[in-house]
């Protein structure tokens, strides 16, 4: 994990070229080289430099196609809130970081999130119905050794989801 000092260093260090490029992938990754050049007017030769080296720097993470899930029988939503049992029945001990790591590798698990409040985890849940979020629930959630209860909440409707991240203008690296 990034600190502060590194992660203000390493913004410090994009210019305007890099925030159009980032800007432009973000909103479709298919774009080429090319194309971003003709975009941002630079030469290839600089975008392509500018992508390899923001990919070096582990800015740019990966690049993926956003699929309809609705379509592909995964359409129905849920957030489940969880609390960790620290001990552990046969006398052990857990944290939220073990339990965590452990519900990410159901393949129906999109993400799971450390929080604070009254809860320890925030996990997003994908999958073809409502009963088949309750049967992930009972039959592979709660059998997780330290999770001691559950709240899910099914989604109705989204609005808005996305994976985008603003870039502040604070990030562009200052000429003088």
């Amino acid at each position: 994990m990034l600190d502060i000092c590194n992660y203000y260093n390493m913004l410090i260090k994009l210019d305007e070229k890099d925030l159009a490029i980032l800007n432009l992938i973000q909103e479709n990754s298919k774009l080429t080289a090319r194309q971003i050049a003709s975009r941002i007017k630079a030469p290839i030769t600089t975008v392509f430099a500018k992508i390899k080296r923001m990919e070096k720097q582990d800015i740019i993470l990966e690049y993926r196609a956003i699929l309809a899930p609705e379509k592909l029988v995964s359409g129905t939503t849920a957030f489940i809130l969880a609390s960790v049992s620290y001990r552990l029945k046969d006398g052990g001990v857990t944290s939220q970081r073990i339990v965590a790591k452990e519900i990410a590798q159901f393949l129906e698990v999109q993400e799971v999130h450390i929080i604070t409040g009254d809860w320890d985890l925030i996990i997003k849940l994908r999958a073809e119905a409502v009963d088949s979020i309750g049967k992930f629930v009972v039959d592979k959630l709660r059998l997780i050794n330290g999770l001691e209860k559950t709240l899910t909440c099914m989604v109705f409707e989204t609005i808005k989801e996305t994976t985008k991240l603003i870039i502040p203008k604070e990030s562009i690296k200052k000429k003088h």
